[in-house]
């Protein structure tokens, strides 16, 4: 449920100070402000405009704002929180994005929008906030095409929206912002990884050797950027390189036994990707590295070269240390001109 104009994993600025937080104006917003109103596709809705320091209720007749056709074709930055009727929060794009606004390209509206989140955006104006309402079931459907998970509607049967609109651009304008948000984005995110890896890189590498002396693992050896590689089976030819194809069969654990992924429950299918290209945890690029053509080995992963602090819930906590076994059946070399795929989940 993202709505961002970038170029790739881009993210967005920071909203100056003085502006509510989104759980506190979520807050305020239920306890006071009057029932929702309701569109006719039947989300529910609350719009409040900013007057100062304040915020007061800004009526939308009939559900439709008129003025919106002279915001389509142009871009709204905004800042959005998902959260289920048991106010647990599903997705704050200000944490997901280091406060950097999402940017939301707005468009005509078609029928299959109405009722989704674009029809919400519809209704807000440069510096208004929101809260909608929709029935979960319906939303995932659209976005997911499933029903939404049982979990998730044990106090109710909706999602709630909140959305703060910070400003109207340009295409041209809000692109530029993008690629320069882009970059702080990423510096940030490295500042915090090194922060992070800094502290649990040693924590996790006494873990590892006594892993390795529990589970007498011999000759184990740890690479440069602190995978511990052990050789199970040794293969034929050089060694995969960055930019190959590198075909692998494989089954991640947890430190404690726990199985959390295998190419047996894909059905079966062994997993190819370009190696060194970012489409797998940073340890499987590292270690691959190491093997060759029919190689077999079992790779430990520290975990900031693995799920890091989030995790990859509910299947691999924070800050866990990681085991693949692994066989690399086949290396080939990239076609000239090989698209990008998406990174898989989980154990990939």
């Amino acid at each position: 449920m993202q709505f961002s104009l970038r170029p790739g994993a881009a993210r967005h600025l920071a909203l100056a100070a003085g502006v509510l937080s989104a759980a506190s104006f979520l807050s305020s917003c239920n306890k006071g402000g009057g029932d929702f109103a309701k569109t006719k596709s039947g989300i529910e809705y609350k719009i409040f405009k900013k007057d100062g320091t304040s915020y007061s209720p800004r009526e939308v007749a009939g559900g439709e704002d008129a003025t919106y056709k002279d915001r389509v074709g142009k871009v709204m930055s905004a800042h959005i929180e998902y959260r289920t009727a048991g106010d647990s929060v599903m997705m704050k794009s200000r944490e997901r994005q280091f406060g950097i606004p999402v940017r939301i390209p707005l468009e005509a509206l078609t029928a299959k929008q109405l009722g989704a989140e674009p029809e919400a955006f519809a209704l807000l104006q440069p510096g208004d906030s929101g809260v909608f309402r929709f029935n979960a079931d319906t939303l995932y459907k659209r976005n997911a095409h499933q029903l939404a998970p049982a979990n998730l509607k044990k106090k109710g049967n909706y999602i709630i929206l909140t959305v703060k609109a910070v400003a109207l651009q340009t295409r041209d304008v809000a692109m530029a912002e993008a690629m320069a948000d882009q970059q702080k984005m990423m510096a940030e995110q490295q500042r915090q990884m090194r922060t992070y890896a800094e502290t649990q890189d040693k924590a996790d590498d006494v873990i590892l050797q006594d892993y390795i002396k529990k589970n007498n693992l011999a000759n184990a050896k740890k690479d440069p950027s602190g995978v511990y590689i052990i050789t199970t089976q040794p293969g034929t030819g050089l060694n995969a390189k960055a930019g190959q194809i590198v075909t692998v069969q494989y089954r991640g654990l947890l430190l404690d036994g726990k199985e959390f992924d295998a190419s047996s429950k894909h059905p079966g299918q062994p997993f190819s990707f370009p190696l060194g290209r970012g489409q797998v945890i940073p340890g499987w690029d590292a270690a691959l590295q190491q093997l060759n053509k029919g190689s077999k080995a079992t790779i430990l992963i520290p975990s900031s070269l693995a799920y890091g602090k989030q995790g990859s819930p509910p299947a691999i906590p924070a800050n866990s240390p990681l085991r693949f076994d692994i066989e690399l059946t086949n290396i080939t070399n990239a076609p000239a001109s090989a698209a990008p795929t998406m990174a898989p989940p989980a154990g990939r």
